[in-house]
């Protein structure tokens, strides 16, 4: 489909009217009662699966990125959890789920998401929601599994921009990951405290970091600093290229994007675009790597708008 005919750019305006603007739902929320786990079985071996789980309906399924956990999407769930029955995972090796006995690597963690959503009793009328090199991940479950997903979002997926890294830059790359990771678990309450180092640590994947709440940051840098699957799902990412796949895609996609992405830069939304073939694009200006986080409102409504008019289909 031609990309102007899926387009979709934010309505104009104050470039930070909702800008981290948060409605607090999460904040009111017990999440221990809406927390469980599972054993599934794939390439990556028996491994135990957490997730947090929310709402009833038509089931949602979302997989965070590289660092990440359920609690990335704190700003997310309750308002999808409106009308869907969501369920956010940690990936082995992220958030509470511990490491898998077998190894890190894209394809056996597409493989993963499927077998999650078949333990848990997902229907193919899920939507598959996926950040960064959750993006990625679910693009392999959907390939691997067709059928088996309804609609898939993919908000700034890594993968494209990847795929060419060389082994030289690659190696660099999961040597200064090495050198950075201790110092992140050393430093998050001191980071949060200074408004400096906050902008200074945080501006590679937040456009305006000052404008987002210090709780929402709390839970993504601490379990990002302590992900024991950060390297090696670090080294598995990089290089790894399954371009020639996204043509298989046949389900509605939404590609949505910050603009001022620094992590993965705004091309790769065209790029998937180019790519998959019931695609459409949605830019957000202003914002950077965690659209959810940055613009939680927007991306509730337009990523809800989406799935809905999926299932009225």
């Amino acid at each position: 489909m031609a990309e102007t005919e899926t387009h979709r750019m934010t309505p104009t305006g104050p470039a930070l009217d909702d800008y981290g603007r948060s409605d607090g739902e999460w904040l009111k929320i017990d999440w221990s009662d809406h927390l469980g786990e599972t054993v599934v079985q794939s390439r990556l071996g028996s491994t135990r699966v957490d997730y947090v789980e929310l709402g009833e309906g038509s089931p949602v399924l979302i997989v965070h990125g590289l660092g990440g956990s359920w609690r990335n999407w704190l700003e997310n769930l309750p308002s999808l959890a409106r009308n869907h029955r969501v369920i956010a995972l940690d990936l082995p090796g992220f958030g509470s789920s511990p490491m898998p006995p077998g190894p890190i690597s894209i394809s056996a963690y597409g493989e993963l998401i499927v077998a999650v959503a078949d333990r848990l009793g997902l229907g193919p009328e899920t939507s598959l929601i996926g950040h960064s090199m959750g993006g990625f991940i679910s693009t392999e479950a959907v390939t691997d599994a067709p059928g088996r997903f309804s609609s898939l979002t993919l908000v700034a997926a890594a993968g494209i921009s990847f795929a060419s890294m060389r082994d030289t830059r690659k190696s660099a790359t999961t040597a200064a990951i090495r050198m950075i990771r201790p110092l992140m678990a050393n430093r998050v309450d001191r980071t949060l405290s200074r408004k400096r180092l906050r902008a200074a640590s945080f501006s590679g994947v937040i456009a305006h970091p000052s404008l987002i709440n210090r709780e929402t940051l709390w839970e993504l840098a601490r379990y990002a600093a302590t992900a024991p699957g950060f390297v090696e799902a670090a080294d598995a990412l990089y290089g790894y290229d399954s371009r020639e796949r996204l043509t298989e895609i046949e389900i509605p996609t939404l590609v949505m994007w910050g603009r001022k992405d620094r992590l993965v830069p705004v091309a790769a939304a065209h790029a998937y675009l180019r790519r998959i073939p019931n695609a459409e694009l949605s830019i957000i200006e202003d914002t950077g790597h965690m659209v959810q986080m940055e613009r939680p409102a927007r991306f509730n409504r337009e990523v809800g708008q989406f799935i809905a008019g999926q299932s009225a289909g």
